[in-house]
């Protein structure tokens, strides 16, 4: 597969709003200057010249003017004055004080719109009509990074052919100088990707962009990337300027003044701080122009808590080959011992024998109807149950397995219609703790919410296999992996010093997955994760993939955790609302599909757990 790219009339109207902004600006090449070749003995370099961005020419009036009329054209509340970003403050080792005020310019973008992608073509319209040429992108995490240097890949060709030049990009690497060396050199459109663990993280090595290093020929990395006089683009600002410490804040806005910014550009859907708008297009605003993905809700509520009142769980109503329901109860097992078992009920059944005549359902528990069109069941003894309702004593394994059960239903009914569209489906869960996915003390390394995934899942697509009507194709399809449900999930987390899982609440300075395969898929290679070849469809999360991964063709998001903040709820939701892609790479988008249709296909289904209430009255998982 390949993913295909095309021009979007609110991507071009985030592009012209930064390049308005410099109306005026001579167009000048990449300004030439001798660079600082170090210490080399016996040895004739061939570069000695470097290249960097010309200085704006335009006064702050002249900047704050052109800000003003593009606010205007974009809706945006007009500043009254130009806004500056102070980076800088005394550096405990130099001790030099670098503070100054920056331009910065600021696009909020919601979540799944494109913003790498509007970025990158704002860079080549920048060097097309002023000749800049040197450009930084700051990002808090590795998850974010990838995800760039993932689509500079994907879109190479896509802007070649548009515009005739390429683009040279690379993600900072200590050991890597030679790249350092070639953005400086280099007169062509040049970027380095670089997470604000490489300049402002504690430890010798994470800090070897400030040294004196012999292999870079006793120069320092960050002295010859300043040359240049960048322009800086900084991915979800309130994570690279807004989280942490007071410390840790004051040394990533000191390594910032170190890059000798020429002017910065901010690009989030959830900024903090707002540095002169230029462009919004908000939540609102890409739902209507049919943009994202549309949301639905199944929380789930809980009724009927006291001891007398029996466990029941109505998982789902089967019709064909004959009217049943499918019910989880307690029931006593041969040891003596209370356990849940799941079974296909007919109308008549009655689940107090069933269970071994636990007391709790020696209450007129005998099943009196099953509605398939409302989708309901109803006991001898008036009590009604729903599909997907909870009735009774629960615990939070309860819970959590009701929501990897309702996931799994979800993305099984989303699947088969998508699978007849030849668009693969994805389903990704946020856990609390990687013990519970990845557990090392296991003999076979899974945790609770793996071993829980497996079981539904194996149960769940034995359940459907018996309907005569299902695709045979897509019956092929799910049949491929039912003896090995391990292939089809997968996780990413960070890992610590030991090469172990942990969660990612744990600054390491570094993040990365402790299974280079699953590293690779998720992170590297969205085409594959997308093909119908590639069996991974549910991958579990705890927070390493909260922000810059995203995937278009995710269709659920369970919540296996708590929450702390709205952001953080929107930058989860946020990996599943970029629209769906087929298996040509052909976006569902409305030119596709059609203004009444292209909302149908594009749902994303979140199984929260959010506002978990203890009611007394009946309540049931339900769509909002």
């Amino acid at each position: 597969m390949k993913l295909q790219y095309k021009n979007q009339q609110f991507q071009l109207d985030a592009v012209e709003a930064i390049t308005s902004i410099f109306e005026g600006q001579p167009r000048q090449t990449s300004m030439s200057y001798m660079m600082d070749i170090g210490k080399e003995k016996n040895i004739t370099l061939d570069i000695v010249n470097g290249f960097k961005n010309a200085d704006i020419s335009l006064s702050d009036s002249d900047l704050l003017k052109n800000i003003q009329a593009t606010q205007k054209k974009n809706g945006i509340l007009t500043d009254n004055k130009l806004v500056k970003m102070s980076i800088g403050g005394k550096d405990k080792n130099t001790k030099i004080d670098n503070s100054k005020d920056c331009l910065t310019l600021t696009v909020e973008m919601e979540t799944g719109t494109g913003k790498t992608y509007t970025y990158i073509k704002t860079m080549l319209e920048l060097n097309k009509q002023y000749g800049w040429s040197k450009f930084i992108i700051v990002v808090p995490s590795i998850a974010i990074r990838e995800g760039i240097a993932k689509t500079f890949e994907s879109t190479s060709e896509h802007f070649k052919q548009a515009y005739g030049i390429g683009i040279r990009h690379f993600i900072y690497n200590s050991s890597q100088l030679d790249k350092i060396e070639a953005f400086a050199s280099d007169a062509g459109i040049n970027v380095m990707i670089v997470n604000t663990q490489a300049f402002n993280a504690r430890g010798a090595d994470a800090r070897r962009i400030d040294m004196i290093l012999d292999q870079f020929r006793g120069r320092r990395p960050i002295d010859v990337i300043a040359a240049t006089n960048p322009i800086m683009i900084i991915d979800e600002p309130q994570s690279v300027l807004g989280n942490g410490s007071k410390a840790e804040l004051n040394a990533t806005r000191v390594g910032l003044a170190k890059f000798n910014p020429l002017f910065f550009i901010n690009y989030s859907a959830t900024h903090r701080d707002n540095y002169n708008m230029v462009y919004r297009l908000d939540a609102v605003d890409a739902y209507q122009k049919h943009l994202v993905k549309k949301i639905a809700v199944k929380g789930i509520e809980i009724s009927g808590s006291n001891a007398s009142s029996g466990y029941l769980y109505l998982e789902s109503i089967k019709e064909k080959p004959a009217l049943k329901a499918r019910i989880q109860f307690e029931k006593l097992s041969a040891t003596g011992n209370v356990v849940k078992t799941s079974k296909l009920l007919d109308k008549g059944e009655n689940i107090y024998p069933l269970s071994g005549e636990i007391e709790s359902y020696n209450s007129g528990f005998v099943v009196s109807e099953i509605n398939a069109v409302d989708q309901f069941v109803e006991f001898t003894n008036g009590q009604k149950l729903s599909v997907g309702e909870v009735v009774g004593n629960t615990n939070d394994e309860d819970l959590r397995r009701i929501q990897i059960r309702e996931t799994i239903h979800s993305h099984l009914a989303k699947e088969e219609s998508m699978f007849k569209r030849e668009i693969k489906t994805l389903s990704l869960f946020f856990i609390d703790e990687v013990v519970k996915y990845k557990d090392y003390e296991a003999i076979d390394d899974k945790g609770t919410y793996a071993r829980i995934f497996e079981e539904e899942y194996e149960n769940i697509v034995r359940d459907r296999l018996t309907d005569t009507l299902l695709d045979e194709k897509y019956r092929t399809y799910l049949e491929r992996e039912l003896e090995s449900p391990e292939k089809v999930h997968a996780g990413y987390f960070s890992i610590d010093k030991k090469g172990k899982s942990v969660d990612s609440k744990i600054k390491r300075g570094s993040e990365s997955s402790d299974d280079i395969s699953a590293y690779d898929l998720i992170m590297k290679n969205k085409e594959r994760l997308l093909s119908f070849e590639e069996p991974v469809r549910f991958i579990f999360s705890h927070s390493a993939l909260k922000e810059g991964w995203d995937n278009p063709n995710v269709f659920q998001i369970a919540t296996l955790r708590q929450s702390s903040s709205d952001i953080k709820k929107r930058q989860e939701i946020g990996r599943g609302l970029r629209l769906a892609v087929n298996q040509k790479g052909d976006r569902q988008d409305e030119q596709s599909l059609g203004e009444n249709e292209v909302q149908q296909v594009n749902v994303l289904t979140v199984i929260a757990n959010e506002k978990l209430r203890i009611l007394r009255s009946r309540s049931s998982i339900r769509n909002s």
